[in-house]
């Protein structure tokens, strides 16, 4: 039998392209393994969107290069954006990998693994040229329950920051049947969570021949349902990645109008100084910001907002942290998460001026992270005493099993602990149960199934 490894860094999105590779190796008559050490193939789909993560994917290349020497791996193939962003040099730094797949060339990963004419190769077509996904594509999916829901492919965004424009190409939206069409295929394999995403989400349609809108796909997505079950209700729908320049009313109109779209605007602002944000390339200003989350509590009171940001930037003063702080406790995010600037000379932001050293950045991270710990904790507390809805995911121990509400995005926020012990049966993993809140954390909240 023909054995195969992968290995996945990175995003939710390299996640969609690493399930799809493997729905097509296993097509194809490979058996997929979970232990490297049994693998005659090992597949690395790497990510290096700043430095820790590159760092991250060439640490993971050559621990799993050994097992080429003591294992039964004979070949070793890297795909995604490390080989992406380093080009060609690549060959001569890492030359334990047999082949490298940039991000145009997912769909050459068949003959990457076993074509043996295929060897010490970097393979860089064009990614604004690489055929979007089909709806038909097969996906080794690794929890059915909740899936996530690739609609486009790169950005045509500008941030100065930002290396996923030449990793990925310009934005490329998927036809809307064809999304909608893959997410009941989805459903009806069990699927009971669909995470939308894309390099800039609420920009979605906007380059289709005859434009659409995120609204629009989220209003046909919304109105499927379970099905050979006695309910109204359909599956959840979340959206990650959206941008503030690009979401528009139409978009929050839906989420206020169907149940099960998740009430959850994840918006990475990246800062709130207008003087920062101008150098990051970000074309909105603190007031702007302001009014967005202003509009999407009037139309979505329950709305649960979600950022980034980045702290040390070139250029940002004491001032500017101060703002920066400032708006933070003034939205009152109910998730947020921080990055320290990550320079590299291939990006713009590296030749701006007055650099921040790396120590007060990472003073400011922390200063950032306790404050909103402390506004986690509060926001949370307003879910004592409710019933919420869980999807269960995990069994910890006898009687308690771990899951998430519809305002906890997955890997990316806390998560909710259900003590079943008051009902005298077990939960099923990849379910949808109720939960009465009894404690709240900074991040998780605690609660007895009802």
């Amino acid at each position: 039998m023909k054995k195969l490894y992968l290995e996945s860094l990175g995003c939710a999105r390299n996640q969609v392209d690493s399930e799809i590779m493997n729905g097509r190796l296993k097509k194809a008559g490979w058996v997929l393994t979970d232990d490297p050490a049994d693998a005659a193939t090992i597949v690395v789909n790497t990510c290096s969107f700043i430095e820790s993560a590159a760092q991250e994917s060439i640490d993971v290349i050559l621990e799993l290069a050994e097992y080429k020497k003591e294992g039964t791996c004979t070949r070793l193939v890297v795909t995604g954006c490390l080989p992406e962003r380093y080009r060609e040099d690549i060959l001569t730094s890492l030359p334990e990998v047999d082949v490298f797949l940039g991000t145009g060339a997912y769909d050459q990963i068949i003959s990457a693994v076993q074509d043996p004419k295929f060897t010490n190769q970097c393979v860089l077509p064009d990614p604004d040229l690489i055929s979007l996904q089909d709806k038909d594509s097969p996906r080794d999916i690794n929890q059915p329950h909740s899936v996530y829901l690739k609609i486009a492919e790169g950005c045509s965004k500008a941030c100065t920051y930002c290396i996923i424009p030449k990793l990925r190409g310009n934005q490329h939206s998927r036809l809307p049947e064809d999304i909608v069409s893959e997410a009941r295929r989805l459903v009806a394999d069990g699927a009971l969570e669909l995470v939308l995403v894309a390099q800039d989400t609420t920009a979605y349609g906007r380059d289709l021949a005859q434009p659409v809108n995120l609204g629009q796909l989220m209003a046909s997505l919304a109105r499927i349902k379970f099905e050979n079950e006695q309910t109204s209700d359909g599956p959840w729908f979340r959206v990650l990645y959206g941008h503030p320049e690009s979401i528009e009313d139409s978009f929050i109109k839906t989420v206020a109008s169907f149940h099960n779209v998740c009430s959850y605007f994840d918006i990475p602002i990246q800062h709130a100084s207008t003087g920062v944000l101008k150098r990051m390339g970000r074309g909105y200003t603190r007031n702007n910001l302001s009014r967005l989350f202003d509009r999407i509590r009037f139309h979505v009171p329950d709305a649960v907002l979600r950022t980034t940001i980045i702290v040390g930037f070139p250029g940002e003063t004491d001032k500017d942290f101060e703002e920066l702080m400032g708006f933070a406790e003034e939205v009152r995010f109910d998730h947020l998460g921080v990055f320290i600037y990550s320079d590299s000379d291939d990006l713009s932001s590296h030749r701006l001026s007055n650099h921040v050293p790396r120590e007060v950045a990472r003073d400011r991270y922390h200063q950032i992270m306790s404050a909103q710990s402390g506004i986690s904790s509060e926001n949370n507390q307003k879910y004592i005493g409710k019933i919420v809805k869980v999807l269960v995911e995990e069994s910890l121990e006898n009687n308690l099993f771990a899951g998430r509400t519809n305002f906890q995005a997955p890997e990316v926020d806390g998560i909710s602990y259900i003590n079943t012990s008051p009902l005298p049966f077990k939960l099923k993993i990849g379910c949808f149960t109720d939960m009465r809140v009894t404690d709240a954390m900074e991040y998780d909240l605690m609660g007895e199934v009802v």
